[in-house]
């Protein structure tokens, strides 16, 4: 659980109140702020499209706060513009301080280990391997970075689930819920919780009763069978099942190929399995908690800067 106990340490000692906000003229003379939105990255273009949309919905709220002078997006792996090319970008700019809001749902290797690593604020060695083997740049900005926490430290998935959960719907005391998401062999207990818990606040508000999770990638090495057996498991006890893709955006590898296979291996799937290719984007609580968690950590600087002079 250290991993947990790291993001809520981070968490609980940068938010500030929006009582204790320096004024923008406490900031040092030359000081420009910056907001780098990083994603996990995805070969699929219809995947980085949803990313790049959130980027264009946030942006004119977060740069209305005028400390904030630049968003850009960056994907951690398999596309530019990487984490490293945005970092010197802002860099060339003559930005003083970087917020990185990492779009992740929960704590993995990426936001614990590889992000910190990949802009110098942390040396793991099973990282850095890593990313030499991925051929990912890391790169140390002169600019300071500043790390936020993931979605988990919100509601937003309960509440994004729920959502789509209820458009689904028919029948909620003969239907089963089913979550398939991509999960970590290294944090599996921490997913394990997440899916619980989220799986918990929907049937109670729902009247669903049976619930099973599966992975779509990682954990089952991107094999429909685990989609195939978490539907079988919920139709034990169930007439239907309800799947949900806990994913960030639609990658058609994850929601048609592995998902949609393994749905086609349940039996009477067509009248026994609902399902929609979605994802958690687009989500207007999503696109919320970026603002509010970037205006949280502008106030952090502000205020250092001011307790500074």
């Amino acid at each position: 659980m250290i991993p947990l106990l790291f993001f809520l340490s981070i968490l609980m000692t940068t938010i500030v109140p929006h009582h204790a906000v320096a004024a923008d003229s406490d900031l040092r003379e030359g000081q420009k702020i910056g907001v780098l939105l990083v994603n996990h990255g995805s070969r699929s273009a219809t995947w980085r499209q949803s990313l790049l949309q959130l980027e264009a919905q946030v942006t004119p709220a977060i740069v209305s706060h005028h400390a904030i002078q630049s968003v850009k997006t960056a994907f951690m792996e398999y596309t530019e513009p990487s984490i490293a090319t945005r970092m010197k970008e802002f860099d060339r700019d003559g930005f003083t301080d970087i917020i990185i809001v990492p779009v992740f749902l929960t704590v993995s290797p990426h936001t614990f280990d590889d992000i910190p690593t990949i802009v110098g604020l942390k040396e793991d060695p099973h990282s850095v391997q890593q990313l030499k083997i991925e051929k990912i740049e890391r790169y140390t900005p002169k600019a300071k970075p500043h790390i936020t926490p993931p979605l988990d430290f919100t509601d937003i998935l309960q509440k994004n689930l729920l959502r789509r959960v209820r458009d689904l719907s028919r029948d909620p005391a003969h239907e089963g819920l089913v979550l398939i998401g991509y999960g970590d062999e290294t944090y599996d207990k921490e997913w394990v919780e997440l899916f619980n818990k989220v799986a918990s606040f929907v049937r109670e508000r729902t009247g669903i009763e049976g619930y099973s999770y599966g992975w779509c990638g990682h954990i089952a090495d991107y094999k429909p069978e685990e989609t195939t057996a978490a539907i079988n498991a919920v139709l034990k006890s169930a007439r239907t099942a309800l799947v949900i893709p806990v994913l960030v955006a639609h990658d058609e590898m994850f929601q048609i190929k592995i998902i949609g296979d393994g749905i086609a291996k349940v039996h009477d799937n067509k009248e026994r399995v609902v399902y929609k290719p979605d994802s958690i984007l687009p989500d207007m609580n999503v696109e919320q908690w970026i603002i509010n968690v970037t205006e949280e950590f502008v106030n952090k600087i502000q205020t250092r800067v001011s307790r500074a002079h």
